[in-house]
């Protein structure tokens, strides 16, 4: 078994940390300061994020959900999102399949 406790995790801002990364999935946490986003993206991976601490507004385009921790959105593999920090926040991105269909890395399997 493995555990995080998320909110004492030593993440710098900038720099995300992979938590655990195998043949299945890839779990990310990641510190976002108030104001601050992850810019319009896509991932190939089907993505849960979580918040875990301080609350986000994730916009994917036609909707915008704001919440704080216990929010749990769901987004497809290549769906376009940004989020925003409205408060200091701790999030954890869980991507699966790791690497999706389409990812670089997939083609050196």
């Amino acid at each position: 078994m493995d555990s995080w406790d998320i909110a004492s995790l030593p993440v710098e801002p900038h720099r995300p940390e992979v938590l655990r990364s195998d043949d299945e999935t890839r779990v990310v946490a990641l510190n976002l300061p108030s104001g601050e986003r992850l810019q319009e993206h896509q991932v190939h991976e089907r993505t849960w994020l979580v918040v875990a601490d301080g609350e986000v507004e994730v916009d994917e385009g036609e909707t915008t959900v704001t919440g704080g921790p216990g929010l749990l959105v769901h987004f497809e593999p290549n769906e376009r999102r940004e989020v925003r920090a409205t408060r200091d926040a701790r999030l954890i991105l869980l991507l699966a399949p790791w690497p999706g269909e389409g990812h670089p890395r997939r083609r050196n399997l």
